[in-house]
């Protein structure tokens, strides 16, 4: 296939990765190495890249919904979930953050691979660059996500995000509870020039 650029293999899955597309790296496996799905989760896997967390998912429960700005990912994480025979429980759709979630659309579990690096504005403009540029501070799409997100979080649902330490996790860990979400960090990996953490959340209890 003309648009294959190289194949990756987890946890006995094997996944495609389409030219333009993200390729599962540290962040990705830092998510799916805690990734905890009951069997009656809804799922939202945003910026769902090739589909690795969608399909991780989609093993667990029977309705996932992966969403990308980037139409090579959207067909790359299709393409993958038929591979891995789990297309019929997963709802792809392509879109920037909540845009392609219906207004009334909620999720037990979002997981959020964010654009995280601090970036300037030529390095976005690719469909690649999008997947990890994140503004100036590295805080544009963190900061859009945490304000939409509670709305679309189910009473007893939780949040994964991922995120760089070059992209102050202190303001993000207080950002969520402005938005009346208590959040803490639950993995970490250190990697060459930064630490990426992956950042749990959740509606604080009443």
């Amino acid at each position: 296939m003309k648009y294959l650029r190289k194949q990756v293999q987890y946890d006995g899955l094997k996944f495609e990765i389409f030219k333009n597309v993200y390729e599962p790296a540290e962040d990705t496996f830092l998510v799916a190495d805690h990734l905890v799905v009951n069997e009656d989760d809804i799922v939202l896997d945003m910026g769902t890249g090739c589909g690795i967390i969608a399909i991780l998912a989609a093993q667990k429960t029977k309705r996932v919904v992966a969403t990308d700005i980037n139409p090579h990912s959207v067909q790359c994480a299709q393409k993958n979930a038929k591979i891995n025979r789990l297309a019929s429980r997963i709802d792809t759709r392509k879109g920037d953050l909540f845009e392609p979630i219906r207004k009334n659309e909620k999720f037990n579990l979002i997981v959020f691979n964010a654009p995280y690096l601090p970036s300037t504005p030529k390095e976005s403009r690719s469909w690649l660059g999008k997947s990890w540029a994140g503004g100036l501070a590295g805080r544009q799409v963190i900061d859009r996500f945490i304000r939409e997100v509670p709305k679309h979080l189910e009473k007893n649902g939780r949040i994964l995000l991922i995120q760089s330490s070059l992209g102050n996790i202190d303001e993000t860990l207080e950002k969520f509870r402005n938005a009346e979400l208590k959040a803490q960090v639950i993995a970490q990996k250190r990697v060459s020039f930064e630490t990426i953490v992956l950042i749990q959340a959740s509606h604080l209890s009443k």
